[in-house]
């Protein structure tokens, strides 16, 4: 067991693209886990210089630094980051903004019908998730 984990840190948070990354062999890939990010991550893609070239490009260099997995691929590279989706590419810059500012991947909502409260994980990873 790892320091993280007896402290009860969460760091990687596993998650569903809604449509997910397609292959050069037409297969597709959803499931992935991002992990927490550093400072080093931040330092790092800021210094980038094709984010100051392009600062919507910082997006891509975090998310390329953070995503752990997705589906069987070997890596998550820039190519990879930007061939997703945008719907899949909006969903992943969410997740990172609620994993590093909030803490976690739950939002709060109410039932329409009948207004009882509960949370939903926005991840995908919890049952029933997209």
């Amino acid at each position: 067991m790892t320091l993280t984990q007896e402290a009860g840190l969460r760091t990687e948070y596993p998650f569903t693209l809604p449509r997910g990354f397609v292959d050069e062999h037409g297969r597709v890939h959803r499931d992935g886990v991002m992990r927490l990010a550093t400072a080093r991550d931040e330092i790092t893609t800021q210094a980038d210089q094709r984010s100051k070239q392009n600062p919507a490009y910082l997006t891509v260099l975090l998310l390329e630094r953070t995503i752990t997995t997705l589906g069987d691929l070997a890596s998550v590279d820039t190519f990879v980051v930007e061939n997703l989706f945008a719907s899949d590419m909006a969903f992943l810059q969410d997740l990172y903004r609620r994993i590093n500012a909030d803490g976690h991947t739950e939002v709060a909502v109410h039932c329409p019908q009948c207004g009882t409260g509960f949370a939903v994980d926005v991840a995908g990873d919890a049952p029933g998730g997209s």
